[in-house]
C-alpha cells in the first residue's frame, strides 16, 4: 500500500482537515500520478455535506485531476512516466456491460466506480484528488493536451464535459440557437465549447453583474431571467436549452423559450425536486432531458477539442489550505469561475 496525505471530511457538515490515508500498490495496468492540481466542483460540496443523503466517509473530495504520471505498472501502454494525465469523474467500471461497451462507461449498467465517495473492487471507500497522489488503471485515466495549463485543464474533466457530452450528442452547432442557464462553473464552458461549435448562445442569468463575462465569452446575447419581460420577450426563440443550475428553480417558464420540438437538457442537479407544468411540454411537443457526464473516449475527445480551439476553465488557483473558505464562496456565486487546488500547498 502506498501511504497519502490529503484533506478529507470526516463525516458530514464538518470542515475538511488534514487526512493521512493509503491508496493500493501500483498494479500491471495501473498508472500512479502525482497529483499537481484539483478543481472543485459544486458536488463536492453536496458530497462533503451529504446533501444527496449517499455520501461515504471519511471522504477525500476531487474529481477534476490534472498530476504527472510518477510510476506505471508493467503492462501499461498508453502512458510513460513523466507524461501528464487526468482522472475525471470515475476510475472503473463493470466493463461488460452494454454501456461499456459502447465507451458509455458513465452509464453502466452495475454503477460506475466513482473517484471519490464509491467502492472499489476490493469494497474500499474510493479517495479523490485533494490529496498528493492517486493510482488509476490507465484505460480511466486522460491524456492533457500540451497547450493546456494544468490549472485551467483540471476542471474540464467534470464542468468541461459535462456541458461537451450533451453538445455532442444532441448535436448543437452552426444554426442553432442555444441558452445557457447560469454563467458559473458549468455555464462558462458550456459559453466557450458551443462558441467554438459555431453555435449562436445567449446566456440567462438572474441578476446583470454577469453580461460583461458572458460577452467575453462568446455569448452573442445575454437576458436576465428576475425580469418577468424576459419570458414574454425570448418565447419559442431556442432550438435547444442547456441548464446548469442546482439550485431549485421552476423549469415550466423556461421550456416556453424552446421552439417547437425544441429540447431543454439539465446537467445541474438541484438538492430537492423541482416544479414542473406538464403544459409547455405538451402544447409544443417540446423534451426535458439530462445529460451526465461523458465515458472516457469521449473525454478524451472534449479534451483534444478544447486544446485544439485553446479552451480552458477560468480559474482561481488556492493553497489547499483554504479550501473551506473557497467552499463558501462558490455557494455565494463569489468566484469566476472554477476554484482549483494547486496541490504542491499540500506538503
Amino acid at each position: 500500500m502506498l501511504a497519502s496525505k490529503g484533506y478529507a471530511a470526516l463525516t458530514a457538515n464538518i470542515p475538511l482537515q488534514p487526512f493521512s490515508f493509503e491508496r493500493r500498490d501500483v498494479g500491471d495496468r495501473d498508472i500512479l500520478i502525482t497529483i499537481t492540481h484539483c478543481g472543485i466542483c459544486h458536488s463536492d460540496i453536496h458530497q462533503v455535506r451529504d446533501e444527496w443523503g449517499v455520501s461515504l466517509f471519511p471522504m477525500v473530495p476531487g474529481h477534476e485531476i490534472v498530476g504527472t504520471v510518477a510510476r506505471v505498472g508493467s503492462a501499461v501502454q498508453t502512458f510513460r512516466v513523466g507524461d501528464r494525465a487526468g482522472v475525471g469523474c470515475f476510475v472503473d467500471s463493470c466493463r461488460s456491460c452494454s454501456s461499456c461497451r459502447e465507451g458509455l462507461e458513465q452509464y453502466c449498467e452495475t454503477g460506475m466506480v466513482l473517484t471519490y465517495g464509491g467502492r472499489d473492487a476490493a469494497g474500499h471507500i474510493t479517495q479523490g484528488g485533494y490529496s498528493t497522489h492517486i493510482v488509476v488503471d490507465e484505460r480511466y485515466a486522460l491524456h492533457i493536451p500540451a497547450n493546456l495549463s494544468s490549472a485551467g485543464a483540471a476542471p474540464l474533466l467534470c464542468a468541461g464535459i459535462t456541458t461537451y457530452s450533451p453538445l455532442r450528442h444532441w448535436g448543437i452547432g452552426r444554426y442553432h440557437r442555444l441558452a445557457v442557464i447560469g454563467l458559473g462553473g458549468l455555464g462558462h464552458m458550456a459559453v466557450k465549447i458551443a462558441k467554438a461549435l459555431g453555435t449562436e448562445v445567449v446566456v440567462l442569468s438572474t441578476s446583470d453583474a454577469k453580461r460583461k463575462e458572458a460577452e467575453r465569452l462568446g455569448a452573442a446575447d445575454f437576458a436576465v431571467t428576475s425580469d418577468p419581460q424576459t419570458f414574454d420577450t425570448l418565447q419559442r426563440r431556442f432550438d435547444y436549452i442547456l441548464n446548469t443550475v442546482s439550485a431549485p428553480h421552476d423549469y415550466s417558464p423556461y421550456l416556453d423559450l424552446l421552439k417547437t420540438d425544441g429540447t431543454m437538457i439539465l446537467v445541474g442537479i438541484p438538492e430537492q425536486p423541482v416544479p414542473l407544468h406538464p403544459f409547455p411540454l405538451i402544447l409544443h411537443r417540446r423534451r426535458l432531458a439530462g445529460s451526465l457526464i461523458g465515458g472516457i473516449r469521449e473525454t478524451q475527445e472534449m479534451l483534444d477539442f478544447c486544446g485544439t480551439h485553446a479552451i480552458e476553465s477560468d480559474v482561481e488557483v488556492i493553497p489547499i489550505q483554504q479550501v473551506n473558505d473557497a467552499y463558501e464562496r462558490v455557494i455565494k456565486g463569489d468566484v469566476r469561475f472554477r476554484f482549483v487546488i494547486d496541490m504542491s500547498s499540500l506538503t
